[in-house]
């Protein structure tokens, strides 16, 4: 059963976040903010991030998408919201 309180979002941010660091920073963020899901490099340029948590604590991290860490320079995060999975464990750095 997923609680009634768990929120999934699906981000894809555009813009210099290959090579940044961009993944292992949102990743470790993620993980401050007690998250699950992953993030990962797509072959089009784009980071994609998957979350699962608290509603509050996913908008955080939707913050944090739209910056990124000090090398890289956001252009666009697209954020769709959708039903929880509850099947994530912990938050995974995808290669």
């Amino acid at each position: 059963m997923i609680d009634n309180l768990i929120k999934r979002v699906e981000i894809i941010v555009t813009g210099i976040v290959h090579g940044v660091f961009f993944r292992a920073s949102t990743r470790d963020y993620a993980i401050k903010l007690n998250l699950v899901g992953t993030v990962r490099n797509l072959r089009d340029g784009t980071v994609e991030i998957i979350a699962e948590g608290k509603e509050e604590n996913l908008f955080s991290l939707i913050g944090y998408a739209k910056r990124g860490p000090p090398s890289a320079k956001v252009y666009n995060v697209d954020v769709k919201w959708k039903e929880p999975e509850g099947k994530l464990n912990g938050f995974k750095l995808i290669y």
